[in-house]
C-alpha cells in the first residue's frame, strides 16, 4: 500500500471510476519510432519482457492483454506516454508481462496471436516499436481482429521488422509456448486473491502495486507521470 498523507492526496486527485467499456482513445504520437538503442531483453523467467536501461532507478512491471480496450487507453492517451518519456530518458525500465485471457473470455484467438507476433519482435530487436504500434492500432474488444495478415500488415510499419523469420513465426504461431507460459506468469501474479490475474492494467513500480483504488492513476497521463516523477525523486518515500 501506498502510505503517506502526501502519496494519498496526489492518488486521490487523479482517481478515475474504470469500469465497462470505455471509448476508444484517440491516437497518439509514436514515442517510438526508432527505440535502436533502448535494451530490451527476455528476462531469466522466460516469461517478462524488459525494455529500457538495466540500470535505470525505477523499474515499472506493468500486466497488460492486447484485446484489453484499458490497456490501449493506457498506451495511447494515459500513462504510458509518460513512461516512455522515462524509459528513454534512462529515469525508468518497464517490465511486461502479456496475458491472453481475453480470447478465452470473449472468443478468438486474438491476444494469442498478438503476443506470440510481439515475441517474434522481441527477437528482432524490435518488441517496443512493435508493441506500440499494435496498441495505436487495436481493434475493438469484441471483434477479434489481431489475425495474422493485420499482424503482419503493422508490422510492415516497423522498420526492419519484416523479414521471412519474423514472419514465419507469426504464421506457425512459433511461440506458443510462451504465449501459455507468459498467462500462468499473469495469473501468479495475482496471488490468492486474484487467482486469475491481477486485472488489466495493472502496474507495480519498484515492486510496490498501485492500490487497486487508485488504478485510475494509470489513465491520467498527467497523474502518472507525476507518480513516476516522484517516486524517482523521493524512492523512500514509496517504498513505506
Amino acid at each position: 500500500m501506498v502510505r503517506g498523507r502526501r502519496w494519498a492526496v496526489l492518488c486521490a486527485a487523479v482517481v478515475l471510476t474504470v469500469a465497462g467499456c470505455g471509448q476508444r482513445a484517440a491516437e497518439a504520437k509514436p514515442r517510438f519510432a526508432d527505440a535502436a538503442e533502448l535494451p530490451e531483453t527476455l528476462a531469466e523467467d522466460g516469461t517478462t519482457i524488459v525494455v529500457g536501461d538495466p540500470d535505470a532507478k525505477m523499474t515499472v512491471h506493468l500486466y497488460e492483454d492486447p484485446r484489453c480496450p484499458y490497456c490501449e487507453e493506457f498506451e495511447t492517451t494515459g500513462g504510458a506516454p509518460g513512461l516512455r518519456d522515462a524509459m528513454i530518458e534512462r529515469m525508468a525500465r518497464t517490465e511486461y508481462t502479456m496475458a491472453s485471457f481475453l480470447d478465452d473470455r470473449l472468443g478468438g484467438s486474438g491476444s494469442k496471436k498478438a503476443v506470440n507476433a510481439l515475441r517474434a519482435a522481441l527477437e528482432e530487436g524490435k518488441f517496443v516499436e512493435y508493441h506500440e504500434v499494435l496498441y495505436a492500432n487495436q481493434p475493438e474488444e469484441s471483434v477479434d481482429g489481431f489475425t495474422d495478415a493485420r499482424l503482419l500488415e503493422l508490422a510492415g510499419e516497423v522498420k526492419g521488422l519484416r523479414g521471412p523469420a519474423f514472419d514465419a513465426a507469426v504464421t506457425s504461431m512459433k511461440y506458443r509456448s510462451f504465449v501459455t507460459a507468459s498467462q500462468k506468469m499473469y495469473e501468479r501474479a495475482g496471488g490468492a486473491d486474484d487467482p486469475d490475474g491481477p486485472g488489466t492494467p495493472t502496474a507495480v513500480i519498484n515492486d510496490k502495486p498501485i492500490p487497486a483504488e487508485y488504478n485510475g492513476l494509470l489513465l491520467d497521463g498527467d497523474g502518472f507521470a507525476e507518480l513516476l516523477d516522484r517516486i524517482y525523486n523521493r524512492p523512500g518515500e514509496w517504498e513505506d
